[in-house]
């Protein structure tokens, strides 16, 4: 689903999705991980499509009936409609848990976890030292930290997953960060980690993907959260190298379905017709 289909969805204003499938490929109770949160299907039911009405379109977020059935008619024409019912379902739980530093049972357990991995891995233990890598190195490509650890990136990605799973790393738009969760089982276990300039997760919405230059040009900055993006004007963030209109319209749909806005310009030019204001 694109952005902003997703950011209807979170305030409401979209309550269906329309796909051509040869077989339903969801069920009731699904709950999608999006970019704004947790996405539940209420319904799945074939519908023939002359049976599609204005009110259908509207709750797909279409421009209109046509544009809905003109959408359903350009791949796939040869499978049948089906009628997705979709909710707002609240934020990612993983958001939550990243944030939350454990106490000692919580630690206990997560460290039993982790050498249950290690034990059952065919290439030996591999937990504790993709931590530690993530800490080292974050917002690094996946390929450069699998390269380091000696693995292929695609079994390298995963474990990562299964780190992020328990909240003990969050994914960026270029590599990973460690989670304030992840610091303090390394902690507990006494790791040693980087005292200068490690990277502390910043509390708030992370940044949603918009491609790696605009990442980049913002991490530069120490931007690495929605609510950090608002304490700047758009033009402020439209000037910095590698922030294009894509990754500008990713942020403003963001922000949009956050409540959030970009900081008032008081340099900006007056609308047409307009004149500043004097004091």
């Amino acid at each position: 689903m694109r952005p902003a289909e997703l950011a209807a969805i979170r305030v409401g204003d979209v309550d269906v999705a329309f796909r051509r499938w040869d077989r339903p490929r969801l069920k009731v109770g699904t709950r999608m991980r999006t970019a704004v949160g947790l996405v539940e299907v209420t319904s799945v039911d074939r519908v023939p499509v002359t049976s599609l009405t204005v009110a259908d379109a509207r709750r797909a977020g279409a421009a209109s009936l046509a544009a809905l059935r003109l959408g359903l008619d350009r791949v796939h024409r040869e499978r049948p409609v089906y009628r997705i019912g979709l909710r707002y379902a609240g934020v990612d739980p993983r958001q939550a848990l990243r944030e939350a530093v454990p106490d000692a049972a919580e630690i206990d357990a997560i460290v039993a976890w982790l050498d249950r991995l290690d034990r059952a891995s065919p290439t030996g233990p591999w937990t504790r030292a993709t931590l530690l890598l993530i800490d080292e190195l974050p917002a690094t490509r996946a390929p450069d930290l699998a390269q380091r650890m000696g693995r292929d990136t695609p079994s390298f990605k995963q474990n990562v997953r299964k780190l992020k799973e328990r909240g003990l790393t969050e994914s960026l738009d270029i590599g990973y960060r460690l989670s304030a969760r992840g610091a303090a089982v390394l902690d507990f276990e006494g790791h040693p980690r980087p005292a200068q300039g490690r990277s502390v997760p910043e509390p708030g919405i992370p940044l949603p993907h918009i491609g790696a230059p605009a990442t980049r040009a913002l991490t530069a900055h120490g931007v690495v959260r929605l609510e950090q993006v608002a304490e700047l004007s758009e033009r402020e963030v439209q000037a910095l190298h590698g922030v294009g209109p894509y990754a500008l319209g990713r942020l403003r749909t963001a922000m949009e379905a956050a409540g959030l806005a970009f900081r008032d310009d008081p340099g900006a030019s007056p609308p047409a017709g307009g004149s500043p204001e004097t004091s």
